[in-house]
């Protein structure tokens, strides 16, 4: 998709609502297995506001933005959870199953995307709609959310690959704590604190070119139907 200024408007919906969905899969199913902590921090609403993380949300985004990059990616205000209130699954298995819920939604989201844009896309699809609502109504309502849905899909599939990597605090290194011997648990805890610059030089040095850029480009063709 190239990027201009006036795809940003759709684009930046689609992110925050990617992000957003991430720590609701979180929160919810914390909640679900016993931990009011999302609840009561008021995190289980889909209101941007509480969401928001500057960095994650704001800067990164628009950094990637300037830096004219393949993708867009970044994180919201990561959602507290007390998994020593969890009462069912137990405190390890139930981590790995918290953690796994955020890229689960967004690859659910981008399935769901994915669906809708094929189905809208469909040249039948558009020779009916054409016919029965106008050409001005494919121009002005369903281009724009085509877009928005291709964004959607894009957007959720990186977010989910991205915090699939078995780095901690990413979601696929919190996976890895969550099943591996307590000891070998306690031994990668300390990476936690470095986690984000660990990524930062993954993505400088180009790794993510190789590690998320096939599995990405295979998804978003499927699900675009390209």
């Amino acid at each position: 998709m190239d990027f201009n200024i006036m795809n940003l408007i759709f684009m930046i919906p689609a992110l925050l609502f990617a992000v957003i969905i991430h720590e609701l899969g979180h929160g919810i199913v914390a909640y679900r297995l016993g931990d009011p902590t999302p609840k009561i921090a008021g995190r289980l609403t889909f209101n941007p506001i509480p969401h928001i993380d500057p960095l994650g949300s704001v800067i990164l985004p628009a950094m990637l933005l300037i830096l004219n990059s393949p993708f867009l990616f970044g994180w919201a205000k990561p959602i507290p959870v007390n998994a020593a209130n969890f009462k069912k699954l137990g405190y390890r298995i139930g981590m790995a199953v918290t953690a796994l819920a955020g890229p689960a939604i967004n690859f659910t989201a981008a399935v769901f995307f994915g669906v809708m844009y094929q189905f809208l896309s469909n040249p039948q699809m558009l020779i009916t709609i054409n016919s029965v609502l106008g050409r001005g109504f494919i121009d002005s309502i369903l281009t724009p959310i085509l877009i928005f849905l291709q964004y959607s899909v894009s957007i959720n599939i990186i977010l989910a690959l991205f915090n699939l990597l078995p780095i901690p605090p990413l979601d696929g290194g919190r996976i890895l704590m969550s099943l591996l011997p307590p000891h070998l648990e306690r031994k990668l805890e300390p990476l936690e604190q470095w986690g984000f610059f660990i990524v930062v030089i993954l993505i400088v040095i180009g790794v993510f070119k190789f590690v998320i850029l096939p599995p990405y480009m295979f998804f978003t063709s499927v699900l675009l139907g390209r």
